[in-house]
């Protein structure tokens, strides 16, 4: 026994030593310094390359304007959140490109002009402190709303500061809840106590960042007092508190993260912590006295199953008690997923898709019974909804778009189909000569994956159309139709064909369309991406010559592999604030986090299928690649931009030619800190794109 220790432990030793090597031999590690001199000269290099590149491109001025203007019009829908008799928006345009938090009545919001007063100017606060501040996040005390706590970022990245901000005196508390920056949450427990997770000094964050100590707050004590709730592990992701008030019941929720996706589910009562008999893949909220539990997982209770994806409820009393007697209020089938909850005064809002088309159910608890209705969608696009007044009102906020309808904001009352139109916002581009069609390709595994494609009415097959493929295929994220001034400016209008590739990973089809592409079966994400380049080639939607792919962040990666493994299939790639260098993303920035999604490539055993894919080892200097455009932040503190760095910078000493690269020095992992840079990056963007990938692109022809 001792002796086949031994051998494992060599194994093991000889595995790590192999890892450690090939890292070693990295020549581009210095790239990964985010702020260091060497490195930043060679960011300011490429972005001058890039801008050379487009000096003379009177379309990309042309369309950078366009762009802008699209997204400083006042005729845009403010969106809005009720908060006491008032209702609350975050407004940026061209005079507030930092953006101010203002405030009207609703009655005065259905004007076509209304007036509003202004909270907090955050582009005065910035020049009054000189610093670049982006408003993140408001975590108001309900149901009073007289007091916020306000996140604040420097040029946009995921940690914040915190200030205690009165919303009657629209001032922020001199000595109140304020925090110095970090990645953190935060929530009341009352006027004079708050929930804080943050960094609270030596060994109190995880290996991916986050804090791993949650905190009872009392105003007037200094943060050193706070007393502890809940500390994880060092390993883990985060912890967390929250409370959840409706129908008169008080609840409080602590939460250890585990990973991504497991976590351990506590209420806390008196101070004192129960731990929940849920499954570690699941969500839990409350509906009055009603414990909703949201399932990632099949849970099995002695002879029943319940599978992943379904939607339980309970009396909260009597599941303390041990009653497992659960209502379905949603079972998923092959075509259909669950997406989220809302609470009215008396109705549960539960919205699913079916074949990645919108859903909407009311379900009303009366009597000790659960009973439900279909609501009736204007669209089969996407579909937010959002309470009004949840603990007094049944009113919500309903808002649809799709690809060729912008949105559409409606005050709709649970229990009934009647509603009234609030906003309606402008067309940017004119949908009349365009349609959307569902279609579906089949995988390496004969999977069949759905995919929309939006096109104009009369497209010619006959392969010579500009076609772009964005996909993302990850952490269970859905991508369902919804309107963009900015893709049919710069991509319909031009004769453009824009299409979405529904692929697993995603969470179109729930849980198990999710869960079919972690770790060892990510391949499959990539297969399914490709599958579907190849159905519009088939097709004649498209050919090779004119087709080209874009992903961010975990589509960035999904880009990133495009590139590297299909390079015969598209001529053109862009890879956004991307992950790519697959054998260090977990010691970068956040990436720990991501490792129940990827695995963990310190492990010999998941590195051997994570180094089948990660780009950044995949890149060959005698392989012909299409052109690719790089672009990322250097304010990104969640997806580091060494992967994006190295990457271009690897591919240039190859010799590869066709490689674009830029960085914006600000925007956090959105990659834009203002509307004005929002408008640069997509121009650059979609002009890379179009140049590549357009009709008579002969001279940028790789193949």
């Amino acid at each position: 026994m001792k002796r086949s220790y031994q051998i494992l432990a060599a194994i093991y030793l000889c595995s790590i030593t192999s890892i450690i090597h090939a890292q070693s031999q990295d020549p581009f590690l210095w790239l990964e310094e985010v702020t260091g001199e060497k490195a930043l000269d060679w960011v300011k290099s490429r972005n001058q390359e890039t801008r050379h590149q487009l000096d003379g491109d009177a379309g990309f001025q042309q369309l950078r304007g366009q762009l802008q203007t699209i997204l400083d019009s006042k005729d845009r829908i403010p969106s809005i959140t009720q908060m006491g008799n008032a209702v609350y928006n975050f407004w940026t345009d061209a005079e507030h490109p930092r953006g101010v938090w203002r405030k009207t009545t609703l009655e005065e919001y259905k004007k076509t002009a209304p007036h509003w007063e202004v909270v907090l100017d955050i582009d005065a606060l910035a020049k009054t402190e000189k610093e670049n501040w982006v408003f993140k996040n408001s975590v108001c005390r309900e149901p009073v709303y007289d007091r916020c706590l306000i996140e604040l970022s420097r040029g946009g990245a995921d940690a914040v500061t915190l200030r205690e901000f009165d919303l009657r005196t629209k001032q922020f508390v001199k000595n109140g809840f304020n925090l110095p920056e970090a990645k953190m949450t935060a929530d009341w427990r009352d006027l004079n106590t708050v929930f804080i997770a943050t960094d609270f000094g030596k060994n109190t964050l995880t290996d991916s960042g986050y804090p791993r100590q949650v905190k009872e707050w009392k105003r007037g004590t200094p943060i050193t007092a706070a007393k502890l709730i809940l500390e994880s592990q060092r390993t883990d992701l985060s912890v967390g508190a929250q409370s959840i008030d409706h129908g008169g019941y008080h609840h409080e929720l602590v939460q250890r993260q585990i990973d991504f996706y497991r976590s351990e589910q506590y209420v806390r009562d008196h101070g004192k912590l129960q731990k929940l008999d849920v499954p570690a893949q699941s969500d839990l909220s409350f509906f009055e006295d009603q414990l909703i539990i949201t399932l990632r997982e099949a849970w099995t209770i002695k002879d029943k199953t319940y599978p992943a994806g379904a939607v339980l409820a309970i009396s909260f009393s009597a599941f303390e008690r041990g009653d497992r007697q659960f209502a379905v209020l949603f079972a998923p089938t092959d075509n259909t997923s669950f997406t989220g909850l809302a609470a009215t005064r008396h109705f549960l809002l539960l919205q699913s898709l079916d074949n990645v088309k919108g859903k909407l159910d009311e379900w009303s608890f009366n009597n000790g019974k659960w009973s439900s209705r279909s609501v009736n969608l204007p669209t089969l696009g996407s579909v937010m909804i959002s309470p009004m007044n949840p603990e007094k009102s049944d009113d919500y906020l309903l808002s649809y778009s799709d690809y060729l309808t912008p949105s559409v904001y409606l005050l709709a009352h649970a229990g009934n189909d009647q509603r009234s139109t609030l906003k309606s916002a402008p067309a940017f581009f004119d949908a009349t000569p365009y349609e959307t069609v569902q279609q579906f390709a089949t995988s390496t595994d004969g999977t069949k994956i759905p995919y929309f494609v939006v096109k104009r009415k009369e497209l010619r097959n006959d392969g010579n159309n500009p076609t772009l493929l964005y996909g993302y295929g990850g952490f269970q994220v859905s991508l369902t139709p919804s309107y963009s001034g900015t893709i049919g400016k710069a991509w319909l209008e031009k004769g453009g064909v824009y299409v979405v590739a529904n692929i697993r990973g995603g969470g179109e089809y729930g849980p198990r369309w999710h869960q079919a592409a972690l770790k060892e079966h990510r391949q499959r994400a990539y297969d399914d991406f490709a599958a579907v380049a190849k159905d519009l080639i088939a097709q004649k939607i498209t050919s090779p010559q004119h087709l080209g792919a874009m992903g961010g962040s975990n589509g960035g990666l999904l880009a990133g592999v495009t590139l590297t493994q299909h390079p015969e299939l598209f001529n053109a790639i862009v890879s956004q604030v991307p992950l790519l260098d697959m054998q260090r993303f977990n010691q970068l920035l956040a990436g720990a986090s991501w490792m129940g999604e990827y695995g963990n490539p310190d492990i010999a055993d998941e590195w051997a299928y994570i180094k089948q894919y990660s780009p950044y080892q995949n890149v060959k200097p005698e392989i012909t690649y299409p052109h690719v455009l790089f672009i990322t932040s250097t304010r990104d503190d969640r997806v580091h931009p060494g992967h994006a760095r190295k990457m271009a910078a690897k591919m240039l000493e190859q010799g590869h030619k066709n490689v674009w690269y830029f960085e914006n020095t600000e925007g956090g992992h959105g990659g834009a800190a203002n509307n004005t840079q929002r408008a640069d990056m997509s121009a650059i963007t979609y002009s890379f794109l179009w140049n590549m990938l357009k009709w008579d692109n002969s001279a940028n022809v790789v193949h």
